[in-house]
């Protein structure tokens, strides 16, 4: 499975792509959410988008909006990881079509369940 980690903090895009390859991930990187399009317009595949919320170019939340406008990236499981926590933030994030949300800071655990939740952990990781 291959998952994109859009965060414009390379510190943070590290450590949520070190986590998702240890899960068995493959995984790109962009710095923005405009970025973050050009992979998907190129025909990149992914199954999974792990998106910061607030980003130069474009934010995290006009990302999700983009993406589920375009029904060729339909499949592509959508989780928020950032630090809005505000309860009317997660209904918009949510209600533009992201799957999950998960405010950092976060373990690599928290990560782990969410995919959990989304059935995207590999097999062999639930044994």
């Amino acid at each position: 499975m291959r998952a994109l980690v859009i965060d414009d903090s390379r510190t943070m895009r590290r450590i949520v792509a070190g986590t998702l390859e240890r899960l068995g991930f493959e995984t790109l990187q962009a710095e923005h959410g405009r970025e973050a399009l050009d992979h998907l317009e190129a025909g990149e595949h992914v199954d999974l988008a792990c998106i910061d919320w607030n980003m130069p170019v474009m934010d995290g939340l006009t990302f999700v909006t983009q993406v589920r406008a375009n029904p060729a990236w339909r499949d592509v499981t959508l989780m928020m990881v950032t630090t809005e926590s505000e309860h009317g933030q997660i209904v918009r994030a949510l209600a533009a079509g992201a799957h999950e949300y998960l405010i950092k800071p976060f373990t690599p655990d928290a990560i782990r369940d969410k995919l959990d939740l989304l059935g995207l952990v590999p097999v062999e990781e639930l044994a």
